[in-house]
């Protein structure tokens, strides 16, 4: 069976999708991007400050499910512009500070919201 996780310490989804979903011990978040799960405004102009705002969702979703970053298996970042890559990387980098998770980044035409950056991640409990 599959358990729908659901938290108010990250933001609610703006569609039809699960902030993440438990299935035999796994959990898979949904991609987060940068809302303040408060007012779900957009937090941040620079990516920076965006990407930290979606390791702080990740983080909450995560907990939700019982789980951290210390059991993440993989992550999948989208990034509007490559260039951000090393800023990112440097955020992302600070939150998996040993035996990182298996990654891919890739830049994409659009983001939700015109945000700058989206991060999804696969986890154990």
């Amino acid at each position: 069976m599959k358990e729908i996780v659901s938290t108010p310490s990250a933001p609610a989804a703006i569609g039809p999708y699960s902030q993440a979903t438990i299935h035999n011990g796994l959990v898979y978040c949904s991609g987060q991007i940068p809302l303040n799960p408060e007012t779900m405004e957009i937090v941040g102009d620079d990516v920076v400050a965006q990407a930290e705002q979606v390791m702080t969702n990740l983080k909450a979703v995560l907990q939700a499910a019982g789980t951290d970053f210390s059991k993440v298996l993989k992550c999948s970042i989208f990034l509007d512009d490559m260039g951000d890559f090393g800023k990112v990387n440097e955020v992302y980098g600070g939150h998996f500070t040993e035996n990182p998770p298996a990654r891919e980044t890739v830049a994409v035409q659009t983001l939700p919201k015109n945000v700058l950056v989206e991060i999804s991640c696969i986890a154990y409990i």
